[in-house]
């Protein structure tokens, strides 16, 4: 499953979308100096600008406090030339993460974490939806994967990706079951996966023998290895599996796509 392909398709969309509405703003906020958290946001504003977003980046101290950090989200909440914002996580220990997310404006989240976004994704209503979730679901639909009836198996329950991705999976009829480290016997259920979404951050977790002969495998683990990146899923998977989504270049792009998409989807709505 060639995510980066997509993604592609999905960014070129966006530019249109962007010079049909004007200026549209994605914001950032960084605490500290956490190299991968750099990246990431170095990541993030360069596809912004490369679909024609305008990217605010602020850069805040590592002893930052939590007091700081919510007048600041406040001020770009009231800010009418902002569109999106983004906290990037992890934050320092003396912020609560949580507290920070439940302050950004719901219309602006962009990053779907706020309990307004995630609520209305529980009832099955219209709202900002978490990347990577919406990237694979975009990634199944785009591959003509059945969903309907079909057994998924989820691994990971993690707010960023296996809770919502399990909810948006359930509303397209799937049946849907949650695995997680306490799962008993994590493999009898891998094997009845038609499609299986694996995200713990734990390389080479799922085995070629883990995986039912034709199923559809999203990998959305990206971990560095002296190896280099890995997967959450070994690649000889790909010998099982019908559709597996690589690592790198399956889940990845499509996060930043659809991150993207959910800053154009804010400002569409805050100008009705």
């Amino acid at each position: 499953m060639d995510g980066k392909a997509l993604a592609e398709r999905i960014r070129a969309q966006v530019a249109e979308e962007v010079k049909e509405l004007g200026q549209v703003a994605l914001t950032t906020i960084l605490v500290g100096e956490d190299p991968a958290s750099e990246l990431y946001i170095q990541r993030k504003h360069d596809a912004a600008k490369e679909v024609g977003l305008v990217a605010r980046d602020y850069r805040l101290a590592e002893d930052t406090s939590e007091r700081e950090l919510l007048d600041l989200i406040a001020e770009l909440n009231a800010d009418d030339a902002v569109d999106g914002i983004l906290v990037q996580l992890p934050l320092p220990a003396q912020i609560d993460e949580q507290r920070a997310l439940d302050a950004v404006d719901p219309g602006k989240d962009v990053d779907g974490f706020h309990p307004v976004n995630a609520g209305r994704l529980f009832l099955g209503q219209e709202g900002l939806v978490a990347a990577t979730p919406t990237g694979i679901m975009t990634l199944l639909e785009q591959y003509d994967v059945p969903l309907v009836g079909a057994r998924a198996v989820v691994v990971g329950r993690s707010i960023i990706v296996g809770k919502p991705v399990a909810l948006l999976l359930l509303a397209q009829h799937a049946t849907v079951t949650i695995c997680h480290s306490r799962t008993v016997d994590l493999a009898a259920h891998t094997r009845e996966a038609d499609v299986l979404v694996v995200a713990v951050g734990q390389p080479g977790l799922i085995s070629p023998d883990m995986v039912k002969e034709g199923a559809t495998v999203i990998d959305v683990g990206m971990n560095r290895t002296p190896d280099g990146l890995r997967g959450d899923v070994d690649p000889a998977v790909a010998e099982r599996a019908g559709l597996l989504t690589p690592v790198p270049g399956g889940v990845g792009p499509m996060t930043i796509a659809s991150l993207l998409r959910n800053t154009v989807k804010a400002a569409r709505r805050r100008r009705c």
